[in-house]
Protein backbone atom coordinates (compact mmCIF):
# COMPACT_ATOMS: atom_id res chain seq x y z
CA UNK A 1 0.00 0.00 0.00
CA UNK A 2 1.40 3.39 -1.01
CA UNK A 3 1.64 6.43 1.25
CA UNK A 4 -1.19 8.11 -0.69
CA UNK A 5 -3.44 5.08 -0.15
CA UNK A 6 -2.55 5.06 3.57
CA UNK A 7 -3.42 8.75 3.77
CA UNK A 8 -6.81 8.21 2.11
CA UNK A 9 -7.47 5.29 4.44
CA UNK A 10 -6.60 7.50 7.42
CA UNK A 11 -9.09 10.16 6.30
CA UNK A 12 -11.75 7.50 5.80
CA UNK A 13 -11.07 6.14 9.31
CA UNK A 14 -11.46 9.65 10.77
CA UNK A 15 -14.69 10.21 8.86
CA UNK A 16 -16.21 6.95 10.11
CA UNK A 17 -15.78 7.86 13.79
CA UNK A 18 -16.19 11.63 13.77
CA UNK A 19 -16.83 12.12 17.49
CA UNK A 20 -13.97 9.86 18.57
CA UNK A 21 -11.67 11.57 16.07
CA UNK A 22 -12.63 15.01 17.39
CA UNK A 23 -12.03 13.96 21.00
CA UNK A 24 -8.70 12.45 19.95
CA UNK A 25 -7.64 15.73 18.34
CA UNK A 26 -8.95 17.92 21.15
CA UNK A 27 -5.66 18.05 23.09
CA UNK A 28 -3.75 18.98 19.93
CA UNK A 29 -6.35 21.63 19.02
CA UNK A 30 -6.22 23.26 22.45
CA UNK A 31 -2.43 23.11 22.65
CA UNK A 32 -1.81 24.60 19.19
CA UNK A 33 -4.49 27.29 19.65
CA UNK A 34 -3.01 28.25 23.04
CA UNK A 35 0.50 28.52 21.59
CA UNK A 36 -0.73 30.67 18.67
CA UNK A 37 -2.70 32.99 20.99
CA UNK A 38 0.18 33.41 23.45
CA UNK A 39 2.79 34.08 20.77
CA UNK A 40 0.49 36.48 18.89
CA UNK A 41 -0.42 38.45 22.01
CA UNK A 42 3.21 38.46 23.13
CA UNK A 43 4.41 39.82 19.78
CA UNK A 44 1.66 42.44 19.80
CA UNK A 45 2.51 43.51 23.33
CA UNK A 46 6.22 43.65 22.53
CA UNK A 47 5.48 45.85 19.52
CA UNK A 48 3.31 48.15 21.64
CA UNK A 49 5.95 48.43 24.40
CA UNK A 50 8.70 49.20 21.89
CA UNK A 51 6.48 51.82 20.27
CA UNK A 52 5.85 53.49 23.62
CA UNK A 53 9.56 53.52 24.47
CA UNK A 54 10.36 54.99 21.05
CA UNK A 55 7.83 57.76 21.72
CA UNK A 56 9.60 58.54 25.00
CA UNK A 57 12.94 58.39 23.21
CA UNK A 58 15.37 55.49 23.35
CA UNK A 59 18.21 57.96 24.01
CA UNK A 60 16.39 59.42 27.01
CA UNK A 61 18.08 59.35 30.41
CA UNK A 62 15.93 60.29 33.38
CA UNK A 63 17.56 61.53 36.57
CA UNK A 64 15.49 61.45 39.75
CA UNK A 65 16.86 63.25 42.80
CA UNK A 66 15.49 61.76 46.04
CA UNK A 67 17.56 64.08 48.28
CA UNK A 68 16.91 61.94 51.38
CA UNK A 69 18.97 63.49 54.13
CA UNK A 70 21.44 65.15 51.73
CA UNK A 71 23.06 68.32 53.01
CA UNK A 72 22.40 70.08 49.69
CA UNK A 73 20.97 69.32 46.26
CA UNK A 74 22.69 69.59 42.91
CA UNK A 75 21.63 72.74 41.07
CA UNK A 76 20.32 73.11 37.54
CA UNK A 77 23.38 75.22 36.71
CA UNK A 78 25.62 72.26 37.55
CA UNK A 79 23.44 69.96 35.46
CA UNK A 80 23.63 72.37 32.51
CA UNK A 81 27.41 72.57 32.98
CA UNK A 82 27.62 68.78 32.83
CA UNK A 83 25.84 68.82 29.49
CA UNK A 84 27.91 71.71 28.07
CA UNK A 85 31.21 70.06 29.06
CA UNK A 86 30.36 66.73 27.42
CA UNK A 87 28.76 67.43 24.01
CA UNK A 88 30.07 64.14 22.58
CA UNK A 89 27.97 62.18 25.09
CA UNK A 90 25.02 64.43 25.93
CA UNK A 91 23.00 66.16 23.22
CA UNK A 92 20.42 67.99 25.34
CA UNK A 93 19.21 68.45 28.91
CA UNK A 94 16.13 69.90 30.54
CA UNK A 95 14.81 70.11 34.08
CA UNK A 96 11.29 68.69 34.44
CA UNK A 97 9.02 69.99 37.19
CA UNK A 98 5.52 68.56 37.58
CA UNK A 99 3.23 71.32 38.70
CA UNK A 100 -0.04 70.97 40.60
CA UNK A 101 -1.85 73.92 39.05
CA UNK A 102 -5.48 74.48 38.09
CA UNK A 103 -5.70 75.31 34.37
CA UNK A 104 -8.65 77.43 33.27
CA UNK A 105 -9.81 79.09 30.10
CA UNK A 106 -12.72 81.37 30.68
CA UNK A 107 -15.00 79.64 33.16
CA UNK A 108 -13.90 76.18 32.09
CA UNK A 109 -11.35 74.14 34.05
CA UNK A 110 -9.20 71.89 31.87
CA UNK A 111 -8.19 68.37 32.90
CA UNK A 112 -4.56 68.46 31.87
CA UNK A 113 -1.01 68.18 33.19
CA UNK A 114 1.32 71.14 33.72
CA UNK A 115 5.08 70.61 33.45
CA UNK A 116 7.89 73.10 33.89
CA UNK A 117 10.65 72.57 31.34
CA UNK A 118 13.76 74.16 29.84
CA UNK A 119 14.45 75.31 26.29
CA UNK A 120 15.91 71.93 25.24
CA UNK A 121 12.91 69.84 26.34
CA UNK A 122 11.64 69.74 22.75
CA UNK A 123 14.86 68.02 21.61
CA UNK A 124 15.04 65.73 24.66
CA UNK A 125 11.53 64.34 24.11
CA UNK A 126 11.67 64.47 20.29
CA UNK A 127 8.55 66.65 20.11
CA UNK A 128 7.56 68.80 17.13
CA UNK A 129 5.89 72.19 16.97
CA UNK A 130 2.84 72.65 14.78
CA UNK A 131 2.95 76.40 15.09
CA UNK A 132 4.61 79.14 17.13
CA UNK A 133 7.74 78.60 19.22
CA UNK A 134 8.85 76.60 22.24
CA UNK A 135 10.00 77.79 25.67
CA UNK A 136 13.21 79.83 25.31
CA UNK A 137 16.12 80.66 27.61
CA UNK A 138 14.85 84.21 28.09
CA UNK A 139 11.47 82.85 29.24
CA UNK A 140 13.19 80.71 31.87
CA UNK A 141 15.54 83.48 32.99
CA UNK A 142 12.84 86.15 33.31
CA UNK A 143 10.12 83.76 34.49
CA UNK A 144 7.82 84.99 31.74
CA UNK A 145 4.22 83.79 31.77
CA UNK A 146 4.26 81.90 28.50
CA UNK A 147 3.23 78.33 27.72
CA UNK A 148 3.24 75.71 24.98
CA UNK A 149 0.22 73.43 24.72
CA UNK A 150 -0.51 70.03 23.22
CA UNK A 151 -2.85 69.56 20.27
CA UNK A 152 -5.65 68.13 22.41
CA UNK A 153 -5.58 71.09 24.80
CA UNK A 154 -5.59 73.43 21.80
CA UNK A 155 -8.63 71.69 20.31
CA UNK A 156 -10.58 71.47 23.56
CA UNK A 157 -9.83 74.98 24.83
CA UNK A 158 -9.54 77.05 21.66
CA UNK A 159 -11.05 74.99 18.86
CA UNK A 160 -7.66 74.39 17.25
CA UNK A 161 -6.62 78.06 17.04
CA UNK A 162 -5.01 78.78 20.41
CA UNK A 163 -1.82 80.57 19.39
CA UNK A 164 -1.71 83.94 21.17
CA UNK A 165 -4.61 83.06 23.47
CA UNK A 166 -4.29 82.97 27.25
CA UNK A 167 -4.70 80.32 29.93
CA UNK A 168 -4.94 80.87 33.68
CA UNK A 169 -2.71 78.77 35.91
CA UNK A 170 -3.65 79.21 39.55
CA UNK A 171 -5.14 82.57 38.58
CA UNK A 172 -2.03 83.76 36.64
CA UNK A 173 -2.47 84.46 32.93
CA UNK A 174 -0.13 82.60 30.57
CA UNK A 175 0.09 83.37 26.87
CA UNK A 176 0.14 80.46 24.44
CA UNK A 177 3.29 80.93 22.32
CA UNK A 178 3.40 77.47 20.73
CA UNK A 179 1.27 74.44 19.87
CA UNK A 180 2.72 70.96 19.51
CA UNK A 181 2.08 68.60 16.63
CA UNK A 182 -0.33 65.79 17.49
CA UNK A 183 1.64 62.91 19.01
CA UNK A 184 -0.96 60.19 19.46
CA UNK A 185 -4.66 59.36 19.19
CA UNK A 186 -5.18 59.21 22.95
CA UNK A 187 -5.77 62.08 25.35
CA UNK A 188 -3.92 60.74 28.36
CA UNK A 189 -1.89 63.05 30.57
CA UNK A 190 1.26 64.28 28.89
CA UNK A 191 1.96 64.63 25.19
CA UNK A 192 -1.14 65.97 23.42
CA UNK A 193 -2.88 66.74 26.70
CA UNK A 194 -0.19 68.85 28.34
CA UNK A 195 0.75 72.43 29.14
CA UNK A 196 4.47 73.30 29.26
CA UNK A 197 5.78 76.40 31.08
CA UNK A 198 9.28 77.59 32.06
CA UNK A 199 10.59 75.44 34.90
CA UNK A 200 11.36 78.52 36.97
CA UNK A 201 7.66 79.42 36.86
CA UNK A 202 6.77 75.86 37.88
CA UNK A 203 9.00 76.00 40.95
CA UNK A 204 7.34 79.30 41.91
CA UNK A 205 3.86 77.79 41.49
CA UNK A 206 4.93 74.79 43.59
CA UNK A 207 6.39 77.04 46.28
CA UNK A 208 9.71 75.16 46.17
CA UNK A 209 12.96 76.06 44.43
CA UNK A 210 14.28 72.46 44.37
CA UNK A 211 14.16 70.42 41.18
CA UNK A 212 13.94 66.68 41.57
CA UNK A 213 13.91 65.53 37.94
CA UNK A 214 16.19 66.11 34.97
CA UNK A 215 15.92 64.68 31.49
CA UNK A 216 19.01 64.08 29.36
CA UNK A 217 19.26 63.00 25.74
CA UNK A 218 22.34 60.97 24.85
CA UNK A 219 24.19 61.99 21.69
CA UNK A 220 23.31 58.61 20.14
CA UNK A 221 22.36 55.04 20.95
CA UNK A 222 26.01 54.05 21.16
CA UNK A 223 26.61 56.79 23.74
CA UNK A 224 23.73 55.79 26.03
CA UNK A 225 25.79 53.68 28.42
CA UNK A 226 28.69 56.16 28.56
CA UNK A 227 26.35 59.11 29.13
CA UNK A 228 24.58 57.27 31.95
CA UNK A 229 27.90 56.36 33.56
CA UNK A 230 29.03 59.99 33.33
CA UNK A 231 25.87 61.29 35.00
CA UNK A 232 26.06 58.66 37.74
CA UNK A 233 29.71 59.40 38.47
CA UNK A 234 28.94 63.13 38.68
CA UNK A 235 26.07 62.58 41.08
CA UNK A 236 28.14 60.13 43.13
CA UNK A 237 30.87 62.73 43.56
CA UNK A 238 28.26 65.26 44.63
CA UNK A 239 26.17 63.09 46.98
CA UNK A 240 28.67 60.43 48.01
CA UNK A 241 26.31 57.45 47.52
CA UNK A 242 23.44 56.42 45.25
CA UNK A 243 20.63 56.54 47.82
CA UNK A 244 20.00 60.18 46.92
CA UNK A 245 19.52 59.73 43.16
CA UNK A 246 18.39 57.35 40.43
CA UNK A 247 19.42 57.38 36.77
CA UNK A 248 17.09 55.51 34.39
CA UNK A 249 18.01 54.69 30.80
CA UNK A 250 15.06 54.15 28.45
CA UNK A 251 17.25 51.99 26.23
CA UNK A 252 18.20 49.73 29.15
CA UNK A 253 14.59 49.61 30.32
CA UNK A 254 13.44 48.57 26.85
CA UNK A 255 16.06 45.80 26.77
CA UNK A 256 15.13 44.68 30.27
CA UNK A 257 11.42 44.65 29.43
CA UNK A 258 12.18 42.61 26.32
CA UNK A 259 14.15 40.07 28.35
CA UNK A 260 11.42 39.80 30.98
CA UNK A 261 8.73 39.42 28.36
CA UNK A 262 10.78 36.78 26.54
CA UNK A 263 11.15 34.76 29.75
CA UNK A 264 7.43 35.04 30.54
CA UNK A 265 6.54 34.04 26.97
CA UNK A 266 8.80 31.00 27.16
CA UNK A 267 7.14 29.86 30.39
CA UNK A 268 3.63 30.41 29.02
CA UNK A 269 4.38 28.59 25.77
CA UNK A 270 5.89 25.70 27.76
CA UNK A 271 2.72 25.50 29.85
CA UNK A 272 0.56 25.57 26.71
CA UNK A 273 2.75 22.85 25.19
CA UNK A 274 1.63 20.51 27.98
CA UNK A 275 -1.69 20.32 26.11
CA UNK A 276 0.23 19.03 23.09
CA UNK A 277 1.74 16.32 25.28
CA UNK A 278 -1.70 15.38 26.57
CA UNK A 279 -2.99 15.39 23.01
CA UNK A 280 -0.16 13.10 21.93
CA UNK A 281 -0.98 10.65 24.73
CA UNK A 282 -4.62 10.74 23.61
CA UNK A 283 -3.61 9.90 20.05
CA UNK A 284 -1.43 7.03 21.25
CA UNK A 285 -4.28 5.68 23.38
CA UNK A 286 -6.80 5.77 20.53
CA UNK A 287 -4.31 4.24 18.10
CA UNK A 288 -3.69 1.37 20.52
CA UNK A 289 -7.45 0.82 20.65
CA UNK A 290 -7.55 1.00 16.87
CA UNK A 291 -4.84 -1.67 16.59
CA UNK A 292 -6.86 -3.94 18.88
CA UNK A 293 -10.06 -3.36 16.89
CA UNK A 294 -8.34 -4.01 13.56
CA UNK A 295 -6.28 -7.04 14.59
CA UNK A 296 -8.06 -9.34 12.08
CA UNK A 297 -7.58 -6.73 9.34
CA UNK A 298 -3.86 -6.67 10.10
CA UNK A 299 -3.74 -10.47 9.99
CA UNK A 300 -5.47 -10.57 6.62
CA UNK A 301 -3.14 -7.94 5.18
CA UNK A 302 -0.08 -9.79 6.43
CA UNK A 303 -1.36 -13.10 5.05
CA UNK A 304 -1.75 -11.39 1.67
CA UNK A 305 1.90 -10.31 1.68
CA UNK A 306 1.98 -7.01 3.56
CA UNK A 307 5.24 -6.54 5.42
CA UNK A 308 5.68 -5.17 8.93
CA UNK A 309 7.01 -1.85 7.61
CA UNK A 310 3.86 -1.43 5.50
CA UNK A 311 1.62 -1.92 8.55
CA UNK A 312 3.85 0.38 10.62
CA UNK A 313 3.76 3.10 7.96
CA UNK A 314 -0.01 2.90 7.66
CA UNK A 315 -0.61 3.44 11.38
CA UNK A 316 2.03 6.17 11.63
CA UNK A 317 0.38 8.00 8.73
CA UNK A 318 -3.01 7.65 10.42
CA UNK A 319 -1.63 9.07 13.67
CA UNK A 320 0.15 11.89 11.83
CA UNK A 321 -2.99 12.71 9.84
CA UNK A 322 -5.05 12.89 13.02
CA UNK A 323 -2.49 15.15 14.64
CA UNK A 324 -1.92 17.48 11.69
CA UNK A 325 -5.67 17.87 11.15
CA UNK A 326 -6.02 18.80 14.81
CA UNK A 327 -3.11 21.21 14.35
CA UNK A 328 -4.79 22.93 11.39
CA UNK A 329 -8.02 23.35 13.34
CA UNK A 330 -6.00 24.65 16.30
CA UNK A 331 -4.18 27.18 14.08
CA UNK A 332 -7.44 28.52 12.65
CA UNK A 333 -8.98 28.71 16.12
CA UNK A 334 -5.82 30.30 17.55
CA UNK A 335 -5.70 33.01 14.86
CA UNK A 336 -9.37 33.89 15.48
CA UNK A 337 -8.96 33.92 19.27
CA UNK A 338 -5.74 35.98 19.05
CA UNK A 339 -7.47 38.61 16.88
CA UNK A 340 -10.45 38.80 19.23
CA UNK A 341 -8.27 38.91 22.36
CA UNK A 342 -6.04 41.58 20.80
CA UNK A 343 -9.01 43.81 20.01
CA UNK A 344 -10.30 43.40 23.58
CA UNK A 345 -7.01 44.38 25.26
CA UNK A 346 -6.24 47.04 22.66
CA UNK A 347 -3.16 45.61 20.93
CA UNK A 348 -2.46 44.34 17.44
CA UNK A 349 -2.18 40.55 17.75
CA UNK A 350 -1.36 38.90 14.45
CA UNK A 351 -0.20 35.31 14.22
CA UNK A 352 3.23 35.24 12.60
CA UNK A 353 4.00 32.80 9.80
CA UNK A 354 6.80 31.36 11.94
CA UNK A 355 4.40 30.58 14.80
CA UNK A 356 1.96 28.91 12.39
CA UNK A 357 4.63 26.79 10.71
CA UNK A 358 6.17 25.78 14.03
CA UNK A 359 2.75 24.82 15.43
CA UNK A 360 1.96 22.74 12.35
CA UNK A 361 5.36 21.03 12.49
CA UNK A 362 5.09 20.32 16.22
CA UNK A 363 1.58 18.88 15.87
CA UNK A 364 2.76 16.56 13.08
CA UNK A 365 5.81 15.53 15.11
CA UNK A 366 3.62 14.77 18.15
CA UNK A 367 1.34 12.54 16.04
CA UNK A 368 4.23 10.62 14.50
CA UNK A 369 6.09 10.30 17.81
CA UNK A 370 3.14 9.06 19.84
CA UNK A 371 1.78 7.02 16.96
CA UNK A 372 4.97 4.99 16.59
CA UNK A 373 4.34 2.70 19.58
CA UNK A 374 0.88 1.53 18.38
CA UNK A 375 2.21 1.27 14.82
CA UNK A 376 5.14 -0.84 15.96
CA UNK A 377 2.81 -3.06 17.98
CA UNK A 378 0.65 -3.59 14.88
CA UNK A 379 3.71 -4.34 12.73
CA UNK A 380 4.92 -7.02 15.17
CA UNK A 381 1.61 -8.94 15.31
CA UNK A 382 1.85 -12.58 14.29
CA UNK A 383 -0.47 -13.02 11.26
CA UNK A 384 -1.79 -16.39 12.52
CA UNK A 385 -2.60 -15.01 15.97
CA UNK A 386 -4.13 -11.94 14.35
CA UNK A 387 -6.42 -14.05 12.17
CA UNK A 388 -7.58 -16.02 15.19
CA UNK A 389 -8.39 -12.86 17.16
CA UNK A 390 -12.09 -12.39 17.93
Amino acid sequence: MSAAQSFRLALKSLAVSKMRSLLTMLGIIIGVAAVIVIISLGDGMNEMINSEFEKMGTNLLQVQIMDRGAASSISQEEMYALKEENPSLIAAMSPSVSCAAAVKTGAETLSTSVTGVGEEYLAVKSLELRTGRFIQYIDVERMQNVCVIGSYVDEEAFGGDGLGETLRLNGNEYTVVGILTEQADNTSYGGDNAVYIPYTNATRLNGSASISQYLFSAAGEEQNAAAKALIESTLERFYGDDEHYLVISMSEMMTMMGNIQGTVMTVLVAIAAISLLVGGIGIMNIMLVSVTERTREIGIRKSLGAKGRDIRRQFIIEAGTTSILGGVIGIVLGVILATVAGSIVGITAKASLTAILVSAGVSLAVGVLFGYLPADKAARLNPIDALRYE
